[in-house]
């Protein structure tokens, strides 16, 4: 039997990542948020000091803690803190209503919350919906209001106090997150992520994206994702690598921010690409410190990929494909090979396995649809108090993404659609994504989202919602011109709507729950059954 002497010498959690990094380079500048500026030795300190404040107030290894906030300095040290006690972080969406965040605080089993100050009112209803009373309440005063009764302020946790490390023994699958899905179908899961899931995350986002301890990197999109979190965040932090942090992806301050920070990396999924490519700021802009671009969370437009490669010519880009039960990292198109496989998701990170599979989880041939498995240590352990949708989602020793793809003989993954996206129509089966990079071909396109509403004939009718460049004009009927040349009957869309923006959550991604609810009416006003 191993000693525990043995046990706590070996041990390699997310929480001593920080400590470990802090030693190594301690006077090194980790975190900008803001007019803060902390190296990483004060990161450390403010972490320790946190982990205390929460141990003094009853938290323990193995208890839920919630925190709703928008990205900050006080998410950054929570994230910490709270691996080095052994405390399981829940991140709570902050578009999330009352209802909502009471059933993931209920689900959960929090023992605690922490709450952005803007969103304390949000935060006092759940709590109340959810029936729970007494435990943490934490402030993170972001606008400098004070707190509200019942409520304690973060800061007061992290600037004084004990700031030894806590001495906590985590193991590497006891879990540390608690990451809820977005519940597109059903009420959320709760995935549950450890140590070895994320470090060895972390590692296959090192290897094969090239990160180091020399980059800047800005991380605008919401830290309650792992993708941000936990792509590129936490493995800063794991390298060494100076973190600006910023409370939201707006397009100008990301531009000021990489001009004035020198900033050499950055990840933002498609729509915040182009939102940045759009600006009136982009050619004006300093950007000749960036070198490293992300991508992920939704295909990128082939045109829209070599648009950027025209602009930023000195920026490598990286595709990162996964999901949350991944942490999220799957597979990676690295960037010589962004052009000539260009719409592909890539080839399965170091750590990971990927195969495509029938519904009977047989392998299916190259060329042909499957869906998308991956066996890897980079998986959860299986959702919150949910052993039947555990069962389903690992059946047969694989994790099922619900995506569906096509593989070629060497390696490389193309996502076709998820599983509830792909079309049906006419006895047919279309992918959204062929519909989508056909119809930004089309000149003086910015956005489109392609899907499927209810069809008195069809079954399902190909709808697509497009979003006009600023300044150009886009008729439904040059859209239906554009597709007649390029896609067999059956794909081209059956209606087009021009819009003004698409609905998006705050990771950036398209929501076409909310299109195909908003459009549903169109088949009822066709005059012709047939479409």
């Amino acid at each position: 039997m191993t000693s525990t002497d043995v046990v706590r010498a070996r041990q390699h959690s997310v929480g001593d990542l920080l400590h470990r990094t802090a030693q190594r380079y301690p006077d090194k500048l980790a975190v900008v948020a803001g007019d803060l500026r902390v190296t990483y030795a004060e990161f450390d300190a403010a972490v320790n000091r946190t982990a205390h404040a929460l141990a003094d107030r009853g938290l323990g290894k193995g208890d839920r803690l919630a925190l709703l906030s928008h990205n900050s300095w006080q998410y950054a040290v929570l994230a910490f803190a709270t691996a080095k006690l052994g405390v399981v972080l829940v991140p709570v969406n902050f578009m999330l209503g009352p209802d909502e965040i009471a059933f993931i605080l209920r689900h959960s089993g929090a023992a605690g919350m922490v709450t952005e100050d803007a969103l304390a009112e949000t935060a006092d209803k759940a709590l109340a919906a959810a029936g729970v009373q007494g435990g943490v309440r934490g402030w993170i005063g972001l606008s400098g209001a004070a707190p509200s009764a019942g409520w304690e302020d973060v800061d007061t946790w992290w600037r004084t106090g004990d700031d030894s490390a806590p001495e906590v023994a985590v193991a590497d699958d006891d879990p540390l997150r608690l990451m809820y899905t977005s519940g597109t179908e059903s009420r959320p899961k709760g995935v549950m992520l450890s140590s070895r899931s994320l470090i060895s995350q972390y590692v296959s986002c090192v290897i094969d994206g090239g990160m180091s301890a020399e980059d800047v990197e800005v991380h605008a999109l919401p830290m309650y994702h792992c993708a941000q979190l936990d792509c590129f965040f936490s493995v800063d932090v794991y390298l060494g690598a100076t973190s600006i942090i910023l409370p939201a992806p707006d397009p100008a301050a990301i531009l000021a921010t990489v001009a004035r920070e020198r900033v050499t990396k950055l990840f933002c999924p498609p729509t915040v690409w182009i939102s940045l490519l759009r600006h009136p700021d982009f050619d004006t802009t300093d950007l000749s410190s960036l070198r490293k671009g992300y991508y992920g969370a939704s295909p990128m437009p082939v045109e829209v990929l070599r648009e950027l490669q025209r602009r930023l010519p000195d920026v490598q880009l990286w595709n990162f494909y996964g999901q949350t039960e991944m942490s999220p990292l799957a597979t990676i198109l690295r960037p010589h090979e962004q052009l000539e496989r260009a719409g592909s998701a890539g080839r399965a990170a170091l750590n990971v396995e990927t195969r495509l599979v029938d519904d009977h989880g047989n392998p299916v041939p190259p060329g042909e649809v499957g869906e998308i498995v991956h066996r890897s240590p980079h998986a959860a352990l299986g959702y919150y108090q949910d052993e039947a949708k555990t069962a389903e989602a690992f059946a047969g020793g694989w994790f099922h993404s619900g995506d569906l793809g096509v593989m070629t003989a060497d390696g490389y993954l193309s996502v076709v659609d998820r599983k509830k996206d792909m079309i049906k129509t006419g006895g047919e089966n279309v992918a959204s994504r062929e519909i989508e990079e056909a119809v930004y071909a089309l000149d003086g396109v910015a956005e489109v989202a392609v899907f499927g509403i209810s069809h008195p004939y069809w079954v399902e009718a190909v709808t697509a919602v497009v979003v006009p460049k600023p300044g150009a004009t886009i008729t439904a009927e040059d859209v239906h011109a554009h597709t007649r040349d390029r896609l067999a009957g059956y794909k081209r869309p059956k209606y087009v709507v021009v819009a003004d923006a698409l609905p998006k959550n705050p990771s950036g991604k398209i929501l076409k729950r909310q299109l195909r609810e908003q459009h549903a009416g169109l088949a009822q006003q066709d005059t012709s059954a047939a479409g």
